[in-house]
Formats: C-alpha cells, sequence, structure tokens
C-alpha cells in the first residue's frame, strides 16, 4: 500500500501543510488506498529534505507535483478527464499560482505575523524537549523570515501583502461562481490543489488578517466545507 509521509494534524485541519493536504485530498478523490504516516521526523527521511513523499513499494517520490503525476502514470487516474485542453492549461497555471504566490502569504501569516506566530510556535515546537523548544523555534522563524525577504514578498509592507492574497482569493471566487468545482461537475485536480491551500486560510483554527479576508467569499467558505464534508 501508498504510505503518504506527512506532519499530521494542526490547526483543526488534516495536515497544517498546504502540499500535504494538497496530496492527501488527491488520494481521497480519486479513491486511491493509502496509509498516512504523520510525523515531523518525516522530514529526515525525505528524499528532498521536505514534506510530502510518498513510498510505493520500493519506490520513493517527493514533491506534491511529481507525487501526483506518479500517481495518474502508475494507477491510469486521470480526475481530469472531461476537461478540456484549454481548460487544463488553466487549471496548471493557476495551481501553480497557489503554489508559487499564495504560499508565500500562507508562511507570513503564520510565522511573520505575531498574533498568529505564538499558535505556530506551540503547534510545531511545544512538544519538543527542554532546551530545544526555546531556541528551535527562533532559529526556524529567522529561516523562513529570511526565505520571505529572498522571495521577494517579505520586502512589502503588511498592507501590500493582504492585498496580494486578496487579489488570489478573489480571482478564484470569480472563477468558481456557483459552481461545485472549478471546471467541472466532479472534482479535478486543481481541486485538490485548491482545497489543500484554501483550507489552510478558511478551515483552520487561526484567526488572523487574512483568514478573514479568505473568509469574506462565501462560495470559497462553501467549496472548502463541501469537500471536507464529502472526503473527510
Amino acid at each position: 500500500m501508498i504510505k503518504l509521509y506527512s506532519f499530521g494534524p494542526g490547526f483543526n485541519v488534516t495536515d497544517p501543510s498546504p502540499y500535504v493536504l494538497k496530496v492527501d485530498a488527491y488520494m481521497r478523490m480519486a479513491n486511491i488506498a493509502y496509509e498516512n504516516i504523520p510525523n515531523v521526523d518525516n522530514l529526515k527521511e525525505s528524499p528532498k529534505g521536505k514534506l510530502p513523499f510518498i513510498t510505493d513499494g520500493d519506490t520513493a517520490i517527493a514533491d506534491s507535483q511529481f507525487i501526483i503525476a506518479y500517481l495518474q502514470k502508475k494507477y491510469q487516474v486521470e480526475l481530469d478527464f472531461g476537461l478540456s485542453a484549454e481548460q487544463k492549461g488553466v487549471a496548471y497555471l493557476m495551481g501553480k499560482a497557489l503554489d508559487e504566490d499564495l504560499y508565500w502569504c500562507l508562511v507570513y501569516s503564520r510565522w511573520e505575523k505575531n498574533d498568529t506566530w505564538p499558535l505556530v510556535k506551540k503547534a510545531f515546537f511545544g512538544s519538543m524537549p527542554f532546551p530545544l523548544k526555546f531556541f528551535v523555534p527562533i532559529v526556524a522563524r529567522k529561516g523562513m523570515l529570511n526565505a520571505l525577504q529572498k522571495q521577494g514578498l517579505g520586502r512589502h509592507s503588511n498592507e501590500e501583502i493582504n492585498i496580494i492574497a486578496d487579489k488570489t482569493f478573489s480571482a478564484l471566487s470569480e472563477v468558481l461562481a456557483d459552481k461545485k468545482y472549478f471546471f467541472a461537475d466532479t472534482p479535478c485536480t486543481f481541486d485538490a490543489t485548491a482545497f489543500g491551500f484554501l483550507s489552510q486560510f478558511i478551515n483552520v483554527s487561526l484567526n488572523n488578517e487574512m483568514n478573514d479576508l479568505a473568509r469574506r467569499y462565501s462560495n470559497l467558505v462553501s467549496y472548502c466545507n463541501n469537500i471536507q464534508e464529502k472526503y473527510y
């Protein structure tokens, strides 16, 4: 059986990583049997030093994009069968926008914002033994904030970053409109990606400005709740 290596539940969602949740949702939507192995120590075993990764027998695959591509090829699962070539292209580009842009807004909202950081620190590092739980969070937070600076988003003001995030939420809301899923009557690969990310803002037990922005879009809230109820 396929094993999915994850962080484990956090902030009232199945996994606090949008990439882990994307793969988890994809396998549920595709009806692929798997075993979830939740443990932050999985990072030490990951081929690329990040989560998620899966093992399928002796084969290990890391990175959500390559995991889904492997599952599509190996198990002949095609959630995008009913999509036109144009829709597939649009869905791919929208997915990359979440992977490469909205992700950094999420990092900012959790690791930089002082109203959220204490909850993140407690969830991610609270169970560490003394004195690690005092020093490791400082080092980890510094690393994430440095990454935000290098990526570029961290150079913007709080107001500007909220505008960037809200533009994405607004665009997703416009595309979804009153549909149950983004491109078809049944979920496609992009729906797994969209749920993986939107749920991190809408369904989590965190409350900050960015979460509030996402929750203003009632169709996105309904979208996440419908998928949560159907597949979880």
